[in-house]
Protein backbone atom coordinates (compact mmCIF):
# COMPACT_ATOMS: atom_id res chain seq x y z
CA UNK A 1 0.00 0.00 0.00
CA UNK A 2 1.66 3.21 -1.30
CA UNK A 3 1.74 6.73 1.03
CA UNK A 4 -1.73 8.18 -1.19
CA UNK A 5 -4.12 5.39 -0.53
CA UNK A 6 -6.65 5.31 2.04
CA UNK A 7 -8.13 3.13 3.91
CA UNK A 8 -11.84 2.71 3.52
CA UNK A 9 -11.68 3.47 7.20
CA UNK A 10 -10.20 6.61 6.37
CA UNK A 11 -12.47 7.83 4.18
CA UNK A 12 -15.45 6.67 6.75
CA UNK A 13 -13.89 9.27 9.40
CA UNK A 14 -12.35 12.43 7.52
CA UNK A 15 -15.42 13.97 6.84
CA UNK A 16 -16.78 13.20 10.66
CA UNK A 17 -13.63 14.48 11.51
CA UNK A 18 -13.86 17.87 9.91
CA UNK A 19 -17.26 17.94 11.11
CA UNK A 20 -16.19 17.66 14.90
CA UNK A 21 -13.75 20.18 14.53
CA UNK A 22 -16.72 22.95 12.47
CA UNK A 23 -18.93 21.56 15.98
CA UNK A 24 -15.83 22.33 18.25
CA UNK A 25 -15.24 25.37 16.59
CA UNK A 26 -19.00 26.43 17.01
CA UNK A 27 -19.17 24.96 20.64
CA UNK A 28 -16.40 27.55 21.67
CA UNK A 29 -17.71 30.75 20.09
CA UNK A 30 -21.11 30.24 21.83
CA UNK A 31 -19.88 28.87 25.46
CA UNK A 32 -17.35 32.47 24.91
CA UNK A 33 -20.76 34.28 24.47
CA UNK A 34 -22.14 32.75 26.96
CA UNK A 35 -19.56 33.86 29.26
CA UNK A 36 -19.78 37.49 28.00
CA UNK A 37 -22.75 37.80 28.00
CA UNK A 38 -23.08 36.63 31.92
CA UNK A 39 -20.27 38.90 32.82
CA UNK A 40 -21.48 41.60 31.36
CA UNK A 41 -24.56 41.10 32.86
CA UNK A 42 -22.74 41.14 36.12
CA UNK A 43 -20.78 43.70 36.00
CA UNK A 44 -24.06 46.11 34.95
CA UNK A 45 -26.00 44.81 38.07
CA UNK A 46 -22.67 45.92 40.76
CA UNK A 47 -22.26 48.87 38.48
CA UNK A 48 -25.82 49.61 39.00
CA UNK A 49 -25.83 48.55 43.04
CA UNK A 50 -22.61 50.79 43.33
CA UNK A 51 -23.88 53.90 41.91
CA UNK A 52 -27.27 53.57 44.00
CA UNK A 53 -25.17 52.20 47.81
CA UNK A 54 -22.16 54.13 47.64
CA UNK A 55 -22.38 57.27 48.86
CA UNK A 56 -24.55 55.59 51.88
CA UNK A 57 -21.23 53.65 52.96
CA UNK A 58 -20.25 55.24 56.14
CA UNK A 59 -19.32 54.22 59.59
CA UNK A 60 -22.59 55.49 61.13
CA UNK A 61 -24.28 52.90 58.29
CA UNK A 62 -21.89 49.87 59.73
CA UNK A 63 -23.01 50.92 63.20
CA UNK A 64 -26.32 51.99 63.59
CA UNK A 65 -29.46 50.02 64.15
CA UNK A 66 -32.32 50.04 61.74
CA UNK A 67 -34.73 52.64 61.87
CA UNK A 68 -38.21 53.73 60.33
CA UNK A 69 -36.42 56.88 58.82
CA UNK A 70 -34.01 56.08 55.98
CA UNK A 71 -31.09 58.45 57.12
CA UNK A 72 -30.91 57.10 59.92
CA UNK A 73 -30.91 53.81 59.35
CA UNK A 74 -28.12 51.34 59.32
CA UNK A 75 -27.21 47.67 59.34
CA UNK A 76 -25.00 46.83 62.67
CA UNK A 77 -28.26 44.07 64.33
CA UNK A 78 -28.10 42.53 60.77
CA UNK A 79 -24.33 42.38 60.11
CA UNK A 80 -23.95 41.67 63.59
CA UNK A 81 -26.34 38.61 63.04
CA UNK A 82 -25.12 37.34 60.11
CA UNK A 83 -21.22 36.72 61.77
CA UNK A 84 -23.21 34.92 64.60
CA UNK A 85 -24.76 32.70 62.27
CA UNK A 86 -21.46 31.97 60.23
CA UNK A 87 -19.34 31.31 63.48
CA UNK A 88 -22.18 28.95 64.78
CA UNK A 89 -22.43 27.06 61.00
CA UNK A 90 -18.88 26.77 60.86
CA UNK A 91 -18.89 24.93 64.76
CA UNK A 92 -21.53 22.79 64.12
CA UNK A 93 -20.87 21.89 60.12
CA UNK A 94 -18.08 21.44 59.71
CA UNK A 95 -16.86 18.75 62.07
CA UNK A 96 -20.13 16.72 61.42
CA UNK A 97 -19.37 17.50 57.44
CA UNK A 98 -15.85 16.59 57.88
CA UNK A 99 -16.21 13.27 60.28
CA UNK A 100 -18.95 11.98 57.94
CA UNK A 101 -16.71 12.51 54.93
CA UNK A 102 -13.77 10.45 56.42
CA UNK A 103 -15.94 7.61 57.59
CA UNK A 104 -17.43 7.43 53.75
CA UNK A 105 -14.43 7.48 52.27
CA UNK A 106 -12.09 6.12 54.37
CA UNK A 107 -13.88 3.37 56.79
CA UNK A 108 -17.40 2.90 55.64
CA UNK A 109 -17.68 -0.70 53.49
CA UNK A 110 -18.57 -0.58 49.89
CA UNK A 111 -22.20 -2.00 50.00
CA UNK A 112 -25.95 -0.97 49.42
CA UNK A 113 -26.02 1.10 52.43
CA UNK A 114 -23.26 2.93 52.00
CA UNK A 115 -24.45 3.81 47.95
CA UNK A 116 -27.60 4.76 48.89
CA UNK A 117 -26.53 7.03 51.82
CA UNK A 118 -23.96 8.29 49.21
CA UNK A 119 -26.88 8.87 46.72
CA UNK A 120 -28.90 10.68 49.34
CA UNK A 121 -25.91 12.89 49.98
CA UNK A 122 -25.85 14.00 46.62
CA UNK A 123 -29.29 14.64 46.25
CA UNK A 124 -29.44 16.68 49.35
CA UNK A 125 -26.72 18.85 47.82
CA UNK A 126 -29.05 20.03 45.30
CA UNK A 127 -32.73 20.86 47.42
CA UNK A 128 -34.05 24.56 46.97
CA UNK A 129 -33.06 25.94 50.53
CA UNK A 130 -36.31 26.75 51.01
CA UNK A 131 -37.08 22.62 51.64
CA UNK A 132 -34.49 23.21 54.66
CA UNK A 133 -36.16 26.48 55.95
CA UNK A 134 -39.75 24.12 55.91
CA UNK A 135 -37.60 20.93 57.78
CA UNK A 136 -36.21 23.66 60.30
CA UNK A 137 -39.92 24.79 60.89
CA UNK A 138 -41.14 21.39 61.52
CA UNK A 139 -37.85 20.30 63.57
CA UNK A 140 -35.93 22.95 65.19
CA UNK A 141 -38.76 25.54 65.79
CA UNK A 142 -42.01 23.46 66.67
CA UNK A 143 -40.75 20.09 67.37
CA UNK A 144 -37.54 20.96 69.41
CA UNK A 145 -39.31 24.68 70.68
CA UNK A 146 -36.32 26.75 69.59
CA UNK A 147 -38.73 29.59 68.27
CA UNK A 148 -37.51 32.54 66.28
CA UNK A 149 -33.77 32.06 67.56
CA UNK A 150 -30.07 32.60 66.48
CA UNK A 151 -29.47 28.72 67.21
CA UNK A 152 -32.85 27.72 65.29
CA UNK A 153 -31.29 29.69 62.31
CA UNK A 154 -28.20 28.31 62.59
CA UNK A 155 -28.77 24.77 62.89
CA UNK A 156 -31.25 25.28 59.81
CA UNK A 157 -28.47 26.90 57.93
CA UNK A 158 -26.24 23.79 58.93
CA UNK A 159 -28.39 21.31 57.33
CA UNK A 160 -28.73 23.20 53.89
CA UNK A 161 -24.91 23.73 54.20
CA UNK A 162 -23.69 19.94 55.40
CA UNK A 163 -23.95 18.11 52.41
CA UNK A 164 -21.97 20.75 50.21
CA UNK A 165 -19.09 20.05 53.02
CA UNK A 166 -19.42 16.30 53.03
CA UNK A 167 -19.05 16.43 49.01
CA UNK A 168 -16.43 18.63 49.31
CA UNK A 169 -14.33 16.94 51.61
CA UNK A 170 -14.81 13.42 50.20
CA UNK A 171 -13.38 15.12 47.11
CA UNK A 172 -10.10 16.28 49.01
CA UNK A 173 -9.72 13.08 50.75
CA UNK A 174 -10.26 11.16 47.27
CA UNK A 175 -7.71 13.33 45.70
CA UNK A 176 -4.67 12.64 48.24
CA UNK A 177 -2.46 10.01 46.22
CA UNK A 178 -3.08 6.29 47.86
CA UNK A 179 0.85 6.13 47.91
CA UNK A 180 0.72 8.25 51.09
CA UNK A 181 -2.09 5.40 52.79
CA UNK A 182 0.49 2.49 52.12
CA UNK A 183 3.56 4.73 53.34
CA UNK A 184 1.56 4.68 56.69
CA UNK A 185 0.16 1.40 56.99
CA UNK A 186 3.95 0.32 56.22
CA UNK A 187 5.33 2.71 58.57
CA UNK A 188 3.19 0.44 61.27
CA UNK A 189 0.37 3.08 61.71
CA UNK A 190 -2.92 2.19 62.45
CA UNK A 191 -5.66 3.10 59.39
CA UNK A 192 -7.16 5.55 62.46
CA UNK A 193 -3.50 7.04 62.73
CA UNK A 194 -2.85 6.66 58.43
CA UNK A 195 -6.09 8.86 57.79
CA UNK A 196 -5.34 11.30 61.12
CA UNK A 197 -1.29 12.19 60.60
CA UNK A 198 -0.83 11.43 56.97
CA UNK A 199 -4.30 11.81 55.14
CA UNK A 200 -6.31 14.80 56.98
CA UNK A 201 -3.21 17.12 56.73
CA UNK A 202 -3.01 16.41 53.02
CA UNK A 203 -6.56 16.86 52.49
CA UNK A 204 -7.22 19.65 54.54
CA UNK A 205 -6.52 22.44 51.99
CA UNK A 206 -9.27 21.03 49.81
CA UNK A 207 -11.44 20.29 53.04
CA UNK A 208 -11.05 24.17 54.10
CA UNK A 209 -11.44 25.56 50.55
CA UNK A 210 -14.73 23.83 50.10
CA UNK A 211 -16.29 24.68 53.71
CA UNK A 212 -15.33 28.10 53.40
CA UNK A 213 -16.93 28.46 50.41
CA UNK A 214 -20.19 26.35 51.41
CA UNK A 215 -20.65 29.22 54.58
CA UNK A 216 -20.06 31.58 51.71
CA UNK A 217 -23.65 30.30 50.47
CA UNK A 218 -24.86 30.04 53.69
CA UNK A 219 -24.64 34.19 53.97
CA UNK A 220 -26.53 34.93 51.13
CA UNK A 221 -29.65 32.14 52.19
CA UNK A 222 -32.64 34.60 52.60
CA UNK A 223 -35.42 31.59 52.01
CA UNK A 224 -34.53 29.18 54.87
CA UNK A 225 -34.67 32.09 57.72
CA UNK A 226 -37.32 34.01 56.24
CA UNK A 227 -39.46 30.62 56.96
CA UNK A 228 -38.45 29.64 59.98
CA UNK A 229 -39.25 33.59 61.21
CA UNK A 230 -36.39 35.71 61.06
CA UNK A 231 -37.32 39.13 61.93
CA UNK A 232 -37.31 41.73 59.16
CA UNK A 233 -36.49 44.49 62.14
CA UNK A 234 -34.38 44.24 64.53
CA UNK A 235 -33.07 47.14 66.49
CA UNK A 236 -30.85 45.18 69.18
CA UNK A 237 -27.97 42.44 68.81
CA UNK A 238 -28.64 39.13 69.79
CA UNK A 239 -27.68 38.34 73.71
CA UNK A 240 -27.58 34.97 73.68
CA UNK A 241 -28.53 31.72 71.19
CA UNK A 242 -31.84 31.71 72.14
CA UNK A 243 -32.73 35.63 71.37
CA UNK A 244 -34.53 36.50 67.81
CA UNK A 245 -32.12 38.06 64.98
CA UNK A 246 -31.64 39.30 61.41
CA UNK A 247 -29.27 39.04 58.87
CA UNK A 248 -27.61 41.11 55.95
CA UNK A 249 -29.94 39.41 53.15
CA UNK A 250 -33.73 39.57 55.07
CA UNK A 251 -32.72 43.33 56.13
CA UNK A 252 -31.91 44.21 52.43
CA UNK A 253 -35.26 42.40 51.42
CA UNK A 254 -37.19 44.22 54.04
CA UNK A 255 -35.19 47.61 52.62
CA UNK A 256 -35.98 46.93 49.15
CA UNK A 257 -39.71 46.02 49.45
CA UNK A 258 -40.19 49.45 51.12
CA UNK A 259 -41.65 52.20 48.75
CA UNK A 260 -38.83 54.67 50.02
CA UNK A 261 -36.44 55.66 46.96
CA UNK A 262 -34.06 56.50 50.42
CA UNK A 263 -34.85 52.61 51.46
CA UNK A 264 -33.56 51.23 48.15
CA UNK A 265 -30.22 53.22 48.57
CA UNK A 266 -29.87 52.13 51.78
CA UNK A 267 -30.31 48.30 50.51
CA UNK A 268 -27.74 48.90 47.58
CA UNK A 269 -25.48 49.82 50.18
CA UNK A 270 -26.35 46.48 52.39
CA UNK A 271 -25.46 44.74 49.03
CA UNK A 272 -21.88 46.22 48.93
CA UNK A 273 -21.36 44.81 52.50
CA UNK A 274 -22.60 41.91 51.99
CA UNK A 275 -20.65 41.68 48.68
CA UNK A 276 -17.71 42.33 50.57
CA UNK A 277 -17.91 39.97 53.34
CA UNK A 278 -18.43 37.73 50.15
CA UNK A 279 -15.09 38.26 48.65
CA UNK A 280 -13.61 38.35 52.05
CA UNK A 281 -14.55 35.23 52.59
CA UNK A 282 -13.32 33.89 49.29
CA UNK A 283 -10.03 35.48 49.43
CA UNK A 284 -9.74 33.75 52.72
CA UNK A 285 -10.72 30.22 51.19
CA UNK A 286 -7.34 31.37 48.15
CA UNK A 287 -4.94 32.23 51.10
CA UNK A 288 -5.33 29.03 53.19
CA UNK A 289 -5.40 26.91 50.71
CA UNK A 290 -2.40 28.39 49.09
CA UNK A 291 -0.79 28.76 52.27
CA UNK A 292 -1.51 24.82 53.61
CA UNK A 293 -0.66 23.71 50.27
CA UNK A 294 2.67 25.30 50.39
CA UNK A 295 3.32 24.28 54.08
CA UNK A 296 2.69 20.56 52.90
CA UNK A 297 4.94 20.80 49.85
CA UNK A 298 8.13 21.86 52.01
Amino acid sequence: MTAHEVLPIDREFTPRLALRKRLGTLFGILSALAIIIGLTTLGLLIADVVRDGWHVLSWDFLTSYPSRRPEQAGIRSALVGTFYILILVAIIAFPLGVAAAIYLEEFAPRNRLTAIIEVNISNLAAVPSIVYGLLGVGVFVRTFMLGRSLIAGALTLSLLVLPIIIIASREALRAVPPSIREAGLALGASHWQTVRHFVLPAALPGILTGTILALARAIGETAPLITIGALTYVAFTPKSLFDPFTVLPIQIFNWISRPQAAFHERAAGGIIVLLAVLLLFNGLAIFLRARLQRRIRF
